[in-house]
């Protein structure tokens, strides 16, 4: 199991290069070339969601990013530091610019789970974190 491991300062600016490490990993590891777009989305769409999530709660820890090859699958974890209220609970502070950013937070996550077929979802008061995985196909070996 290969992993790489990318943490970047809580800007806009570096989800493009996560986007862009991802794609080249994942095409290293298997993933299918028509499945790469959809990899750079689900990666820009999770990081900058852990981008607005540290920088509205003051945040200076990096966002972390997680890429892993196994034998038959491709994962890509994001993860974020953010308190998270429990789910159903009422964000502290509750009123219009929270409901604006538990609404903008769904739909990323909306967005993010129409691209991945294997997504998982977890959070807490210590950070959230956002598993994605796709299969590889193995490298084809010509006879010598």
């Amino acid at each position: 199991m290969a992993t790489v491991e990318l943490r970047f300062s809580a800007l806009p600016e570096h989800v493009r290069t996560a986007r862009l490490v991802a794609a080249a990993v994942a095409r290293r590891a298997g993933v299918e070339e028509a499945v790469l777009d959809e990899v750079r989305l689900a990666v820009g769409e999770a990081c900058t969601r852990a981008v607005g999530l540290h920088q509205s709660n003051g945040i200076s820890a990096p966002v972390r990013v997680l890429l892993t090859e196994e034998e038959k699958q491709f994962s890509i974890e994001v993860g974020d530091e953010a308190p998270h209220a429990a789910p159903g609970a009422q964000p502290s502070g509750a009123g219009g610019e929270a409901d604006a950013e538990a609404e903008e937070d769904e739909m990323g996550l909306a967005v993010i789970s129409g691209l991945v077929d294997d997504v998982e979802v977890t959070a807490g008061r210590d950070g959230g974190r956002i598993r994605m995985s796709w299969p590889t196909t193995p490298p084809v070996t010509l006879p010598a």
